[in-house]
C-alpha cells in the first residue's frame, strides 16, 4: 500500500512539473513570436472581439448585481454602527480592488477560456495544428500569441466596465432603494477611493488575462485522446485558471497592500 501511494505521489509530482514546464515554455515562445514580424493584427483584433465584446453582457450583468448586493449587505452591516454613509466607499473599493478584476477573470474564464481550449483542442485532435507545421506556419505565433495578447489587452477594459457598472448598481440600491443621501453617498465615495485603488485592480486584471488565455491555450495545444480529451482540456483549463486567479489575487493583494 505504501509503495502504491508513493508511486501515485511521484506521478502527481511528475505531472505537475511537466505541466509547469510546458506552460513556462509556451509563455516564452508566445512572448518571442508576439514581436516577430509579420504581426497578424487581423488575428489579434478577431480574438479581442471574441474575448472582449462578446463578454460584455455577462460582465455587465455580473458587475451590476454584485454592486447591488454589496450595497444591500453593506448597508445592513454598517447601519448597526451608524455608518450608513460609508456604503458608497465600501462598494467602490470592493469593486475596484478585488471583486471587479476577480469576477471578471472568473466569468471570462468560463466563457472565453473554455472556448479557446475547446477550439485548439479540436484543431489538435483533427491534426489541423500538424497541418500548420507542414505548411510552414508556426502554430504558436498563429494560434497562441493573438489570444494571449487579446486577453492582456481586453481584461483591463472589461474590469473597468465591471467596476463602473458595480458602482452604478450600488448607487441605485443605496440611494434610490435604501434612501441614503445622494450627496453624501457620492461625496464619501470620491473622498475614500484613490487612483491607486483603481490601478491595483487593473494590474491584477492584466495578470488574470495572461493566466486565462495562456492556460486555455496550453490545454488546447496539448490535447490528446480525441473528443473526450477535448472535453477534459476545456474542464481542466477552467479549473486551473480559476484556481490560479484566486491564488495570484491573494499574492498580488499582499504585495500591493
Amino acid at each position: 500500500m505504501l509503495k502504491k501511494n508513493l508511486e501515485q505521489l511521484g506521478r502527481n509530482v511528475g505531472g505537475f512539473v511537466t505541466t509547469a514546464g510546458r506552460i513556462t515554455m509556451l509563455l516564452g515562445w508566445t512572448c518571442v513570436y508576439a514581436f516577430v514580424p509579420p504581426v497578424k493584427f487581423k488575428n489579434i483584433f478577431k480574438q479581442m472581439e471574441f474575448v472582449g465584446v462578446q463578454s460584455l453582457f455577462v460582465v455587465i450583468l455580473t458587475g451590476m448585481f454584485t454592486g447591488m448586493v454589496l450595497a444591500l449587505q453593506g448597508y445592513n452591516a454598517l447601519k448597526r454602527f451608524g455608518a450608513e454613509s460609508l456604503v458608497g466607499p465600501t462598494v467602490a473599493l470592493s469593486m475596484a480592488r478585488e471583486l471587479g478584476p476577480v469576477l471578471t477573470g472568473l466569468m471570462v474564464t468560463g466563457r472565453a477560456g473554455s472556448a479557446m481550449a475547446t477550439e485548439l483542442g479540436t484543431m489538435r485532435v483533427t491534426e489541423q495544428i500538424d497541418a500548420l507545421f507542414t505548411m510552414g506556419v508556426n502554430p504558436v505565433k498563429y494560434l497562441v500569441s493573438p489570444r494571449v495578447i487579446a486577453g492582456i489587452c481586453m481584461f483591463p477594459l472589461l474590469t473597468v466596465i465591471t467596476d463602473f457598472v458595480g458602482v452604478v448598481g450600488g448607487y441605485l440600491v443605496g440611494v434610490k432603494l435604501l434612501g441614503i443621501n445622494q450627496g453624501v453617498y457620492i461625496g464619501r465615495t470620491i473622498d475614500f477611493v484613490q487612483i491607486n485603488d483603481i490601478f491595483t485592480g487593473l494590474t491584477k486584471s492584466l495578470m488574470f488575462g495572461l493566466i486565462t488565455t495562456l492556460v486555455a491555450c496550453y490545454y488546447g495545444f496539448y490535447t490528446t485522446g480525441g473528443a473526450e480529451g477535448v472535453g477534459r482540456a476545456a474542464t481542466s483549463s477552467v479549473v486551473l485558471s480559476s484556481v490560479l486567479i484566486l491564488v495570484s489575487d491573494y499574492l498580488m493583494s499582499s504585495m500591493m497592500a
